[in-house]
């Protein structure tokens, strides 16, 4: 059987690069979008994300609204961070015509809930944003963790510093306590951290591939991504490129091989002045079993290959 994915995005450049990844994969088929806050504010995801699957020829995706903010707070508002790296739209800025679908009226809690008890261990769920969405699937039918296929995150950073401070990563920032709750639920989980996406990057190079496709959906590509790639030599320069956050995560739902991981189970701290970071859970270290893996390592030639030929046989299509 196919495995089945599910994409939770806060719609903005990685997140669409990951769906754009997903879609070239016939390894798998992307069942549906989740939406959730983080890039972008949750309606704008939501639109971006039926916008860009309109875009790269799957408008059979459907995509559910998620919660609009943290579970521990009323509201949400982007920081202005994000703002510059994704543009003010999510997606660097670039026009794209809005879809004429809607996005359905199941929640998307009650999807993920739905999904894992029709697709059991086929079904591989992917957030790239907070992990607000799966904490409350997690609340409402704590049994699905031991029926899900998998979970593959983005988010955390276990060997590497955070990159909203020294400890946090943006991501698990938004909500710790959601991400909290997933660490030590016993959900089966792998975390993508800054560890592993900052060592995949894109540079201009590659986009030019994309824009000399000549396709709307290459020009999009390539438009969205010179956006990232510029704001990095802004807030990043020493690297030398965009890092591929989100792509990278859909990558390992695809081919768990492309990293090496470390058996650990997680937890995220939630008080104090630590609030925010990735790290070894105390009581569970000695635990037999680990119901995390954390990336430490990927094969960065391989991941880049692959994701350039997925995508780029998308765009041309």
């Amino acid at each position: 059987m196919t495995k089945k994915l599910i994409l939770d995005l806060d719609t903005g450049i990685d997140d669409t690069l990951a769906t754009a990844y997903a879609l070239g994969s016939p390894e798998v088929e992307l069942i549906g979008i989740t939406g959730t806050y983080g890039n972008v504010l949750l309606d704008q995801g939501v639109r971006n994300a039926l916008a860009v699957t309109d875009l790269f020829g799957h408008p059979e995706v459907k995509v559910y609204k998620g919660l609009p903010h943290a579970s521990t707070k009323d509201s949400f508002e982007v920081q202005p961070v994000s703002a510059f790296i994704h543009g003010a739209n999510g997606i660097g800025n670039v026009d794209i015509p809005d879809s004429n679908r809607e996005p359905e009226t199941e929640s998307a809690v009650d999807f993920i809930i739905d999904a894992v008890k029709t697709y059991g261990k086929d079904l591989v769920y992917v957030p790239t944003g907070p992990m607000t969405n799966i904490a409350a699937a997690l609340d409402k039918a704590p049994e699905i963790k031991d029926e899900i296929g998998g979970i593959v995150l983005m988010g955390g950073a276990l060997t590497v510093c955070g990159n909203v401070s020294a400890w946090s990563e943006a991501n698990i920032s938004q909500d710790p306590d959601a991400a909290n709750q997933l660490f030590r639920s016993g959900a089966p989980a792998t975390m993508i951290g800054l560890d592993v996406t900052l060592q995949t990057l894109l540079t201009y190079k590659e986009t030019q591939r994309w824009r000399d496709l000549g396709t709307p959906a290459g020009r999009f590509l390539a438009d969205m991504t010179d956006y990232y790639i510029k704001a990095y030599e802004t807030t990043s320069p020493h690297l030398g490129g965009c890092g591929l956050h989100d792509p990278l995560a859909a990558g390992v739902a695809v081919d768990p091989s492309l990293v090496t991981t470390l058996d650990i189970n997680m937890q995220v701290d939630v008080d104090g002045p630590t609030r925010g970071r990735t790290i070894g859970d105390n009581e569970r270290l000695n635990d037999p079993v680990k119901t995390m893996k954390v990336a430490v390592g990927v094969d960065v030639p391989r991941f880049l290959d692959e994701f350039m030929t997925r995508i780029t046989g998308l765009a041309k299509a």
